[in-house]
């Protein structure tokens, strides 16, 4: 891992580093002062790319940061942090972007969880629809930008209540040729990380995988509980359980929503942002889990069980079944 920087050390004369705030095994995150904007602070992220490769590798890695670097710094959104600079030292290169005050959606979670309580169901979905205002907004440039390492701890609640995506470090942006190009070597966090974007540079991810992560980090703060990596899903696809019967306050249909999200091929979850959107929070409800991971597994069955225990759902059950007997005596009858 690189040798951190000081606090105290000045970068390019501006850029006063204060203390580390993250760090990674290609660098770290440094809260700074900007010295020629009196107040301001901002974050530095830091990447060191690997040493031992060849030396026109090496090239390509850095002027693939370069030009990604520059895509970022013109994006503009309330829930992106700003990308204000970007510029290489020492064999290192630096993005800059705003500081983000307030507390990550992974440590208010564990705030929960420690009294024993949940999260409010409103409340992350209010977060939700905030996340997926961001994610259209990245999933609609041209090309595309993929985020790639959506977790909870990867989202931050300003004190205002705007929530923030941060962390640029595994951003993608979608080649002509719809191969993905990345900023840094990286495939995620193994939680949230669907299975097609473990092939790495050969592995075909686009908007499905941020999905993916969106519907696994909100399984994750609806429930306290992990939601497992896909990798082990594949293999036991019994082993995920249903939100409902982790946090049973949890309303069916956000539990659907989720279950679609998390789907382990694309083909089979939600095909944009706003479609998923739409399902936790318009009026349209997704369809169950398909079964292209094997028959009757818990998840299925408990999803099952969810939407015949909504009252509303029920009525309708016993409507549909009384107008059948209905037309099953008249066509007798006659």
């Amino acid at each position: 891992m690189p040798t951190p920087l000081k606090a105290g050390e000045v970068l390019r004369s501006r850029y006063k580093i204060r203390r580390i705030i993250g760090q990674g095994g290609m660098g770290s995150i440094y809260l700074a002062d900007d010295l020629r904007l009196e107040g301001r602070q901002c974050a530095l992220k830091e990447v060191e790319h690997d040493r031992s490769m060849p030396t026109d590798m090496l090239q390509q890695a850095r002027d693939q940061f370069l030009r990604e670097a520059t895509v970022l710094a013109r994006l503009d959104h309330p829930n992106l942090p700003k990308v204000s600079d970007f510029f290489s030292m020492g064999g290192r290169d630096y993005l800059v972007m705003d500081f983000v005050p307030g507390k990550d959606l992974r440590t208010l979670m564990l705030d929960a969880r420690q009294s024993n309580a949940f999260l409010e169901e409103q409340e992350v979905l209010s977060w939700a629809s905030q996340l997926a205002d961001a994610l259209s907004y990245l999933h609609s440039q041209k090309p595309p930008i993929l985020h790639r390492d959506i977790k909870p701890g990867n989202i931050k609640l300003t004190p205002s209540g705007l929530v923030k995506l941060v962390d640029f470090g595994l951003v993608k942006i979608l080649a002509s040729d719809e191969m993905t190009i990345t900023i840094l070597q990286g495939r995620g966090t193994a939680l949230y990380t669907p299975l097609e974007q473990y092939g790495g540079e050969s592995g075909h991810t686009d908007a499905r995988s941020d999905i993916y992560a969106f519907g696994s980090t909100l399984y994750h703060l609806m429930t306290n509980t992990p939601p497992g990596e896909a990798r082990e899903r594949f293999l036991h696809p019994e082993s995920l359980r249903s939100p409902r019967e982790l946090n049973p306050n949890l309303s069916p249909r956000t539990e659907r929503a989720i279950l679609w999200a998390m789907n382990l091929h694309p083909d089979d979850r939600p095909q944009t942002v706003d479609a998923f959107r739409q399902a936790l929070l318009g009026n349209w409800n997704p369809p169950l889990r398909s079964n292209r991971t094997g028959s009757g597994s818990s998840v299925e069955r408990a999803t099952l069980r969810n939407i015949l225990s909504s009252p509303f759902e029920q009525t309708l059950l016993w409507v549909s079944l009384g107008l059948a007997i209905f037309s099953l005596i008249v066509t007798l009858v006659r």
